[in-house]
């Protein structure tokens, strides 16, 4: 095993790109779990005020946050699979360097498959912010008709 200084310096510039995915993946991981924070505390509160009377409209908010939360775990497993196959290819870049074995098609299989994982990612992200924005915009015509 006689690993050269400029082989080392070559893998380290092919895992810079990953290691950049990887810190994009990290922040999106940010703002999903956000969101899921303040999924978790509007149905808290929800609860507190169900736990005082039946009201049909809270148990309505309630249900979409509950298919919102579904949505956003959905995603952040996706993007925490996309991270986990990312820092495998990036620690098989260096296996593959320093053993001289032909890992090309595995390092390759792993970068599509965490591709996968941050598409399906981005696709439940997207679907949890049409259920906001579409609960959103009923409430706004609810209120706008009971104003009238």
């Amino acid at each position: 095993m006689n690993i050269q200084i400029s082989d080392i310096g070559h893998v380290i510039q092919l895992a810079i790109a990953p290691v950049f995915l990887l810190t994009g993946v990290a922040t999106k991981l940010t703002v999903l779990t956000n969101r899921l924070a303040r999924i978790i505390d509007r149905t808290r509160v929800l609860d507190d005020q169900l736990k005082e009377g039946a009201n049909a409209e809270y148990s309505a908010e309630r249900e979409t946050l509950y298919t919102r939360a579904h949505l956003i775990n959905t995603a952040i497993t996706s993007s925490t699979a996309c991270g986990l196959m990312v820092c495998l290819v990036i620690a098989l870049l260096f296996l593959g360097d320093t053993t001289n074995l032909p890992l090309d098609q595995y390092i390759a299989g792993l970068f599509v498959i965490a591709m996968l994982g941050l598409i399906s990612s981005f696709v439940f992200f997207l679907r949890e912010i049409f259920i906001a924005s579409r609960f959103m915009r009923l409430q706004h015509t609810l209120s706008l008709q009971q104003s009238r």
